[in-house]
């Protein structure tokens, strides 16, 4: 089948190929970044750490610096991408990059020594994974047509959750499970930590295999006009030309500049949702730590059906109400989380508050897609990334707050909800798209 898109025609083939990188992706945001590699540094790598700092304190200000690189660098180096017509290419280097960023986590053994090469691979991995995020969400417009935009960028959403469960179930029974000196049903040694430099290496190559589709199946972007100052500036000059264009954005189309804010906001509460869903498990209701792994895998489920089905209610009825829908859903999930107990509770609840995750994630990409003017998607996603990198500490800190001043980890809700509540409000004021600004004038 094939469809009129972005960029000419689109088939199946190609939007296949798309959602193969989420699918892929998944290996360094589930594997190396959450559940396996960073929790080998803490607790093995760095556990016998000399001095008054922990490995864990490295960790966060490793990753905090990472965060700040991809917040400064994003807006520019997706500009760059699109006034060249180097979409693809960008995503090509990038990818291949944070590949080899991740294989290289294959040389850091069971020793304190090789803790700061395991920081810097892992800082900068996730410099680079976030800055391919960049072009490879930038092509949503090139793997769907207006009419089907929301089902193709849930459809992406939802192979990524579903990649990060296959992965992170093979990792674990096949490196990770068991005890004694070997592991899992590959009997892998753990001398020197083998086992988990092995799923790093695994991982490294699962993200290569799945990103090429993209890379054979999409078209390059052909060069347009939409900037001919970007085209020919230098990286320096291009920050010149970054400040220029938001300032003519808050002149022209203010509707762009706050619902990057907006969605900055609750971006920041949809990922403490994950965040801290498995600390809340096992320290308010009850879950014993063995069982987290399983409620991870079904949160991930839960998010990846409702993106698929939110897909089609997105193309139906615009991106805007299916975000206040799924905020609002959120919110009152919460609170009922706040007043229940037990583990059957929060499996309900919990797996209730997931399933509405995925579609609010989703149709934020879509929303964006749908008010950038054609050839601007690289440097808008990119100050999408800034923005959400920018208020990244206040879910955290107000989740901290709560459970401080009401001594209670069940309390730290509240500031998940709070953070959730201040993004919907932010969103309601803003004008809802009417379709593809392709076809349609700005509301």
């Amino acid at each position: 089948m094939v469809v009129v898109g972005g960029a000419g025609t689109v088939s199946k083939k190609q939007i296949a190929a798309w959602g193969l990188w989420d699918w892929g992706g998944a290996a360094f945001q589930a594997v190396i970044l959450t559940f396996v590699f960073s929790v080998y540094l803490t607790d093995a790598v760095g556990d016998d750490l000399p001095g008054g700092v922990s490995a864990s304190s490295w960790l966060g200000w490793s990753l905090g610096l990472a965060g700040l690189l991809i917040a400064v660098s994003a807006p520019v180096s997706g500009q760059r991408s699109d006034a060249r017509g180097r979409r693809k290419r960008s995503l090509f280097l990038l990818s291949i990059a944070t590949v080899a960023a991740m294989a290289g986590l294959f040389l850091v053994k069971d020793d304190y020594h090789y803790l700061w090469l395991g920081l810097v691979l892992l800082a900068g991995g996730s410099v680079l994974f976030e800055l391919a995020q960049v072009p490879y969400t930038a092509m949503l417009r090139q793997v769907s047509t207006p009419d089907n935009l929301g089902r193709v960028s849930g459809f992406g959403w939802a192979m990524g959750y579903f990649g990060g469960i296959v992965l992170l179930l093979v990792s674990y029974f096949g490196f990770i499970a068991g005890e004694g000196d070997t592991r899992g049903f590959l009997g892998i040694s753990t001398e020197d930590g083998l086992n988990i430099r092995l799923v790093a290496l695994f991982a490294a190559a699962w993200f290569l295999v799945f990103s090429l589709p993209v890379l054979l199946a999409v078209p390059e972007l052909p060069r347009t006009d939409a900037d001919s100052a970007a085209a020919r500036a230098g990286y320096v000059e291009s920050y010149r030309v970054l400040l220029r264009d938001v300032r003519d954005l808050w002149r022209t189309d203010r509707r762009t500049v706050w619902f990057l804010l907006a969605s900055a906001l609750f971006r920041d509460g949809l990922a403490g949702v994950f965040t801290f869903g498995a600390v809340l498990a096992v320290t308010v209701y009850g879950i014993s730590a063995a069982d987290v792994l399983l409620f991870g895998v079904a949160a991930n489920v839960a998010a990846a059906l409702g993106a698929l089905a939110a897909g089609r209610v997105d193309d139906a009825i615009g991106p805007k109400r299916v975000i206040v829908v799924s905020l609002a859903a959120m919110i009152a999930t919460g609170i009922v989380l706040l007043v229940v107990s037990g583990p059957t509770m929060f499996w309900i609840f919990g797996l209730i508050l997931c399933l509405f995750v995925g579609p609010a994630q989703s149709s934020s990409r879509t929303f964006l897609t749908r008010i950038v003017p054609p050839g601007r998607e690289g440097q808008m996603f990119g100050l999408y990334a800034t923005t959400g990198r920018a208020v990244s500490f206040l879910a955290p800190s107000l989740f901290g707050f709560f459970v401080f001043v009401f001594g209670s980890d069940r309390a730290g809700i509240v500031g998940l909800l709070v953070v959730l509540a201040a993004g919907l409000a932010a969103l309601l004021p803003v004008a809802a798209p009417r379709g593809d600004l392709a076809r349609d004038a700005v509301v």
